[in-house]
């Protein structure tokens, strides 16, 4: 059956809005009007309407008084929050990995470790998408994606320092030796520890302007 033009359209718009609020297009605090992004996007009112609003439930965007849709802002204790979670979450998921990790998953991990480059913001989205893989657990996996996203209304990525950069290679590498070792404590502890030591480069970034 195929699917209906006005639900691909909302999946379209969808998309697309979240796509510009992740690259900074659609800042934090930007009010977004819907016949004004149905206008920029070529597409209809309604499925523009559904789209901002299936962003709205994932907390991307919010309602403001006299406002309206906004881009979410975070404070910092909302940073905080936002990382107490992926503490929690990063963690069992390296500790799933641990126990039910396909070999050949966690040598992708190392492989993804070996590869260096120039882009660490995109090796370290895929190390992370390889570990919840390899955790097994469709429910957190979806539950850490929207955390990332989430993560992007925070502009730019701590890893753009140099020295956080070198310290989180170390620290991943330290994820996948548990890992490997099949030792779910040690590698739980290795993901809180590393997602605590991002969490202290955003406060120093925020702290910084």
């Amino acid at each position: 059956m195929p699917i209906p033009q006005a639900s691909s359209q909302a999946y379209a718009a969808y998309n697309e809005i979240k796509r510009r609020i992740f690259s900074g297009e659609f800042a934090p605090g930007a009010r977004l009007r819907e016949i004004e992004v149905a206008q920029l996007l070529e597409l209809g009112r309604t499925p523009v309407r559904e789209a901002l609003k299936r962003v709205q439930d994932e907390g991307l965007l919010r309602q403001e008084p006299g406002r309206g849709l906004v881009v979410t802002t975070m404070d910092q204790q909302e940073v905080g929050e936002l990382y107490a979670m992926r503490e929690v979450l990063e963690s069992a998921a390296a500790a799933l990995a641990a126990r039910h990790a396909a070999d050949a998953e966690i040598a992708n991990m190392e492989a993804i470790l070996r590869e260096g480059g120039s882009d660490p913001v995109a090796l370290n989205l895929r190390f992370h998408e390889a570990i919840y893989s390899a955790a097994h657990n469709r429910h957190l996996i979806r539950l850490l994606r929207s955390l990332t996203d989430t993560t992007y209304l925070l502009g730019r990525s701590t890893l753009s320092s140099r020295p956080r950069a070198k310290a989180a290679q170390q620290e991943h590498a330290g994820i996948v030796a548990a890992i490997r070792d099949r030792d779910p404590a040690r590698a739980a502890e290795a993901a809180r520890e590393h997602i605590h030591q991002a969490l202290l480069e955003r406060l120093k970034m925020l702290r910084q302007g």
